[in-house]
């Protein structure tokens, strides 16, 4: 038995090292009949994995999920999604914060950028575009306001492109110190944005249509709130996004 408990080693570790423990809970996960019943709400709270940043990088205070920010890396969701709707709350503090939160992704970072792939739903302050000029010129408007773009890999068909990237119809983020809202709608491969309370962004066709949700940290302090996801029923994801 010991010989072959020596054989089976260097399979079984990587599957250790995959398990890993989760970091902190933060939001919580209705299921969908719950959400629909005149009861409360069931709600679960959601566990996140430290993928590549620091210990202190994330912490709960209260009800909100702060990030310093630094070091740039994520933070992944203990579990797998497919079709969803996912509700977060988030507010940048200083000018030209970048954040972001990747859906569908694997959740393994790219040793260059340290970020997964998947598709990306930015985060930006207002300022960026003005602290990122480009031979003098001020990069468009739309970087700030809900950008969706898949990365690593990861291809999409934007509702209204700018490239390869979507840009939202209208320009509602608010900026540093104020909280903004997000609705985001992901079902098969599609989808939707509403920004403080408004659908304006989209894509569709993601090649990869379920994974883990990751939380980025892009080296400025950010804070989220409220963050909160229905689990819908599965459709192709099973397909054309990893395993289950």
């Amino acid at each position: 038995m010991w010989f072959r408990t020596i054989l089976l080693l260097p399979f079984l570790v990587p599957s250790i090292l995959r398990a890993q423990d989760y970091t902190l809970e933060f939001g919580t996960e209705v299921p969908l009949a719950s959400a629909l019943s005149l009861e409360e709400a069931k709600a679960m709270p959601i566990r996140w994995v430290n993928v590549n940043t620091a210990e202190d990088t994330w912490k709960v205070d209260g009800d909100e999920l702060v990030s310093t920010g630094l070091p740039i890396g994520v933070m992944r969701s203990e579990k797998q999604y497919e079709n969803f709707i996912l509700h977060v709350e988030w507010m940048h503090l200083e000018p030209g914060g970048n954040s972001g939160v990747f859906v569908w992704s694997k959740a393994i970072p790219d040793e260059k950028s340290r970020l997964p792939d998947g598709v990306e739903v930015q985060m930006l302050e207002l300022d960026w575009v003005n602290l990122n000029k480009r031979n003098g010129e001020t990069p468009p408007i739309a970087y700030v306001h809900g950008e969706l773009f898949g990365v690593g890999g990861v291809k999409t068909i934007p509702d209204n492109p700018r490239g390869e990237r979507s840009k939202s119809v209208e320009n509602r983020c608010k900026g540093r110190g104020e909280w903004n809202t997000y609705d985001v709608v992901c079902v098969d491969g599609v989808i939707k944005l509403s920004v403080n309370g408004k659908f304006v962004n989209g894509i569709s066709k993601s090649t990869q249509r379920r994974g883990y949700l990751c939380l980025e940290a892009e080296g400025a302090p950010i804070r989220f709130r409220n963050l909160k996801i229905i689990e819908l029923p599965p459709g192709d994801g099973s397909v054309n996004g990893g395993n289950r």
